[in-house]
């Protein structure tokens, strides 16, 4: 059983592989925390693109998406950065929730499951 984990820290790798499927930890704006939803969306998806092409992946592949808001009054802005970045050819099933996130600047975070 093969198993390749990217970016590994002592609580979670970002990415692991396991037969064909890549899974990405939820992502968050670092750069851009405490900004607008649409800056930090901006930002978490080009982390996912970066994430999946290190791992052999594209966002052509999402099997599933499960993103995270702070405040779900918030979906219309990040649904309209998502629509300008995700495949609509090639849709990933998806879940959005509202949630309490582990910072307060921190308003989206989303996780990502994907084909190599």
């Amino acid at each position: 059983m093969s198993i390749q984990r990217t970016l590994v820290g002592p609580r979670m790798s970002q990415a692991v592989v396991h037969n064909g499927t890549v899974y990405l930890a939820g992502q968050v704006a670092l750069d851009n925390a405490g900004k607008s939803v649409t800056e930090q969306t901006n930002e978490i998806l080009g982390r996912i693109d970066a994430l999946l092409a290190a791992t052999g992946s594209d966002k052509h592949k999402l099997l599933s998406a499960t993103i995270y808001l702070s405040d779900i009054a918030t979906f219309g802005e990040m649904n309209a950065v998502w629509d300008g970045w995700v495949d609509p050819a090639n849709t990933p099933a998806r879940a959005t929730v509202e949630a309490k996130l582990a910072a307060p600047q921190f308003t989206v975070e989303i996780s990502i499951v994907a084909a190599v």
